[in-house]
């Protein structure tokens, strides 16, 4: 049986949604406070009681996006399966999230929001990050077991991470290229999985 939310929750809630329309559709800049509190039809007050500022509501949307659209599930180093079989379900959920059009639309204004705000732009990636640490902790594992070589576990997941971000990510954000067909982001999880251990597995 389902837990009915509480008001506190479904008033944040609300607040979020709200926040995903307006900032799609007007982006960062011209998107209010006062907007988002009409819109999600509670005070300006109860806005901020749950997100001290719209840089807040911003990450805190762009989270919950990474969250439900990666579909994630514990990232754990299973030493009786191949490394190839546990990368390809790492890398199945991140492709679900980068296409995912709510997530894409949202990164454009993003992008759009920080690119002349250093300081903003580094707060909401650190942020994003903090949520990709599940495959830096399973490459040292594999180190750890002998299965990967030595190297920093963080650039080798950047690198990893990188390379479907270069053809799954970026082009549809700074150039509007359209989403990866299914056949497509196969071949793209499998190259890059090839890719990573050709270079780093132990043999």
């Amino acid at each position: 049986m389902t837990t009915p939310l509480r008001q506190t929750d479904r008033k944040r809630e609300a607040i979020i949604q709200a926040a995903i329309s307006e900032f799609r559709s007007q982006g960062f800049d011209a998107t209010s406070m006062d907007k988002i509190a009409a819109t999600a039809e509670v005070s300006k007050r109860t806005v901020y009681n749950h997100f001290p500022s719209k840089d807040d509501l911003f990450t805190a949307i762009l989270l919950q996006l990474w969250k439900s659209a990666a579909s994630q599930h514990e990232l754990t180093y299973q030493a009786e399966r191949s490394l190839k079989e546990q990368l390809i379900d790492f890398l199945k959920g991140k492709m679900r999230m980068l296409c995912d059009v709510n997530f894409i639309d949202l990164a454009r204004v993003a992008v759009a929001a920080t690119i002349h705000a250093p300081d903003r732009a580094r707060d909401m990636v650190e942020k994003l990050n903090s949520q990709e640490g599940g495959i830096v902790a399973w490459i040292k594992a594999a180190q750890a077991d002998g299965k990967l070589k030595a190297g920093d576990p963080n650039l080798m997941g950047d690198m990893l991470q990188g390379q479907l971000k270069a053809i799954a990510f970026w082009p549809q954000i700074a150039m509007g290229q359209a989403m990866l067909s299914a056949a497509q982001q196969k071949q793209v999880i499998q190259l890059t999985a090839d890719m990573f251990l050709l270079y780093y597995a132990k043999f």
